[in-house]
């Protein structure tokens, strides 16, 4: 039996948003405090800001995108996707680059470094992350009983 999990309610959307970022905060402030020889709270306040500022960016694009999308009507082949991760994730670079430079006290190029060390990081932990979300969230959905439309 698979179930279709494309159509969730607000409140699965926003747990899978404070889940995904606490614990994406949660690794990457230790082991970036690790390698850069910070302190926890330094890089701790950092990571917090980079993952508010995904939030919120993400939340922004992605309305955008959608809008764009049914003003534009095009599907979303693999092409467009790539496209939208290109874009979300330039997004993100011009932001949070130099907010790195700044706080860090290194150069754009080393914080741009950094940058993409994180998304080295974050694509795996992406997968790895909703798939056991998804799983759960298919388990839960099963055990309560409660039904997910399929989109």
């Amino acid at each position: 039996m698979s179930i279709q999990l494309t159509q969730r309610p607000a409140s699965a959307r926003v747990l899978h948003a404070l889940l995904f970022e606490g614990i994406a905060v949660l690794v990457a402030t230790p082991t970036l405090a690790w390698l850069l020889d910070r302190s926890l709270g330094h890089m701790g306040l950092l990571t917090a800001a980079f993952s508010a500022i995904a939030m919120i960016w993400n939340l922004v694009f992605n309305l955008g995108f959608d809008r764009l999308q049914q003003r534009l009507g095009f599907t979303r082949g693999l092409g467009v996707r790539l496209l939208h991760a290109l874009g979300f994730e330039g997004g993100l670079i011009v932001v949070l680059v130099p907010l790195a430079a700044w706080w860090l006290s290194i150069s754009l190029w080393q914080a741009l470094l950094l940058d993409l060390g994180l998304i080295l990081f974050f694509l795996p932990y992406t997968l790895a992350f909703n798939w056991l979300y998804d799983l759960g969230y298919a388990a839960w959905l099963r055990r309560t009983g409660a039904a997910c439309r399929a989109h």
